[in-house]
């Protein structure tokens, strides 16, 4: 071969790589650079973690991440106890969507704030209850909606959604003075985490939830 012809060969190949998509730990500049959900952290493609996926733990670096149907990013930002970026939308919601389980206190003068935004009532301690973040609260749709609800010992409990965690604002007496929610957020009673198991001191802790 000749050098001319090696040099085309190389610069052909340079061209048709150099647009490629970058899986999982891939390189990247930006996060057009990445496939999917995934966006450039540090020069390499990942999970971004405002949304929780987990494309890079469950997939391995040479199988492509699937097309996303759905890509949540800030719609802005709340000055309020700090800054928080403010969603509008939440991750996608399939058979079993990860979240993060909070603690919310649903009775008159508890840390919920005012009543229930799905029914105006207060709902005590006993009840299983639970808020969601804007995006799964969809406009008030999955009011009285029951879903179902796995830790990760293994225990599952049936919930009625009653209430929006808010995504999009926060710090009044409406939010009993709270920052926003985050956007992959179930904010349950205490008889949603005791029927779970769980130690209500934790706060926080990752769960699925799906539909019933």
């Amino acid at each position: 071969m000749s050098n001319l012809a090696f040099l085309s060969l190389i610069f052909t190949i340079f061209i048709s790589t150099s647009n490629a998509i970058s899986q999982c730990n891939g390189p990247c500049k930006t996060w057009d650079d990445c496939d999917g959900q995934l966006i450039c952290i540090n020069g390499k493609c990942n999970d971004d973690p405002n949304i929780g996926t987990k494309i890079c733990k469950s997939n391995p670096p040479s199988v492509p991440s699937p097309t996303p149907t759905n890509t949540c990013r800030p719609s802005g930002t709340l000055n309020c106890n700090g800054v928080h970026p403010i969603y509008r939308c939440s991750p996608p919601v399939t058979s079993s969507t990860p979240a993060q389980l909070t603690l919310n206190d649903f009775s008159e003068g508890g840390d919920g704030g005012g009543p229930s935004s799905c029914d105006g009532k207060y709902h005590n301690n006993n009840e299983r209850v639970v808020a969601m973040s804007t995006g799964w609260f969809a406009g008030r749709s999955r009011c009285g909606k029951m879903i179902l609800i796995r830790a990760n010992n293994g225990k599952t409990v049936t919930a009625k959604v009653v209430d929006e965690c808010d995504s999009t604002m926060g710090c009044d007496a409406e939010h009993a003075f709270q920052s926003p929610c985050k956007n992959n957020i179930v904010d349950g009673s205490i008889a949603v985490w005791r029927a779970l198991g769980l130690n209500t001191e934790l706060g926080i802790v990752p769960v699925t939830w799906s539909m019933v």
